[in-house]
């Protein structure tokens, strides 16, 4: 009884365990199946994109450049001796006439010496005419006589730069204009590299402005442009060409432009926008920028057509804040994918999930951007 019961149990047992293993093979199997399953191509399946129709809108053929405003006259005074400051007149901001002084650097030494100078000049001169008077009876040679209005020359010459040394202990205003603010206190060592005051000519000011090479036959001497002081207010004043730089920048390809501001104050340094009238209004297809996929020789977008992607190559213009202009490439009526671009393939499929909108005929006329233009 002992052994059957023995025999019952390890059959049971061994029954359970081969069961057991079953059920683990089975559900392995089924989880490869599932993975299988799930890591298989989907190629099949469209891309999700958002698509824009193409349409021709209006762009306001206006440049705008950004640009500073530069002082009519501008100088910084610097002490051209080395010295101690012993006069100083500087009004801050207050006006000065051309030729007010507006420091002075102590002279004494050089005063000194311009009447040691004088001394041995009135010397010199007296033996000059003493000499001339023995060479005309034979009293001396020639040479002697040379060697006396040699040193009437060069005591003069030596007072003429003492002279011109004590000039440049005077610090003049070179212009009328208004002075800024003072650098150095009274008795101060200055030396050229000092700054004494600045002193700027605030009647007339001007605006200095870059503009790309693409567009510099839209600039002509004695042209109007405008310019807008306060981007608070958006108010633009006119100003008037008076020169160009006449070599292109090399490393950025834009072009230096002068305009002198005829009406309307500004502070020099500040930043304005410049606009410039480059012609008759036109109309052209602009895209989101981030439709175009840049490749090493061509642009490309991605149109749908048939329900499937095809890539085309484009040439863009100008350049706005968030658009771009389509030259050739797209036509009117093309849809072109402005999101999901990344994700679309050649010749796949596409579904279309929304189609966005773009400006209509009442939007007002967008300006070119000459400076997100700019190479």
């Amino acid at each position: 009884m002992a052994r059957s019961a023995s025999l019952t149990y390890h059959t049971g047992f061994s029954c359970t365990l081969l069961l057991l293993s079953f059920s683990l093979f089975s559900l392995s199997s089924c989880k490869e199946h599932a993975d299988a399953a799930s890591s298989r191509p989907k190629g099949a399946e469209p891309t999700l994109v958002d698509v824009l129709v193409a349409r021709p809108r209006p762009i306001k053929n206006e440049i705008e450049a950004n640009g500073s405003v530069v002082a009519n006259e501008y100088v910084e005074l610097h002490p051209e001796i080395s010295g101690r400051i012993v006069y100083l007149n500087v009004p801050e901001g207050a006006q000065v006439s051309k030729g007010t002084v507006i420091a002075r650097i102590n002279d004494a030494d050089l005063q000194a010496t311009l009447e040691k100078s004088k001394a041995q000049l009135d010397l010199y001169k007296k033996t000059e005419e003493r000499e001339r008077k023995l060479l005309d009876i034979n009293g001396i040679n020639e040479a002697d006589y040379d060697l006396a209005v040699s040193n009437v020359n060069s005591t003069r010459a030596d007072i003429d730069y003492t002279q011109a040394q004590l000039d440049k202990t005077i610090i003049r205003a070179p212009f009328d204009g208004t002075v800024g603010l003072r650098q150095v206190s009274p008795g101060a060592y200055v030396t050229p590299a000092n700054i004494i005051a600045t002193v700027q000519q605030l009647d007339k000011t001007k605006v200095d402005f870059t503009i790309p090479e693409q567009y510099s036959a839209d600039v002509r001497k004695g042209s109007l442009v405008n310019v807008q002081l306060d981007a608070r207010t958006n108010t633009r004043r006119q100003g008037l060409i008076v020169a160009t730089e006449p070599q292109i920048n090399l490393s950025s390809r834009n072009l230096k432009v002068r305009a002198l501001l005829q009406d309307g104050v500004a502070h020099p340094g500040a930043f304005v926008k410049v606009f410039i009238n480059a012609g008759v209004d036109k109309r052209a297809i602009m895209v989101p920028t981030n439709c175009i996929i840049p490749e090493d020789r061509n642009n490309q977008v991605i149109l749908v057509k048939g329900g499937k992607a095809r890539v085309v190559n484009v040439t863009t213009g100008v350049r706005e804040a968030s658009n771009i202009e389509i030259t050739n490439g797209v036509n009117a009526g093309d849809t072109v994918i402005v999101t999901g671009v990344l994700f679309a393939r050649p010749d796949a499929p596409v579904t279309i999930r929304n189609v966005v909108k773009t400006d209509d005929e009442t939007t007002p006329p967008t300006t070119v951007n000459a400076a997100a233009n700019a190479k």
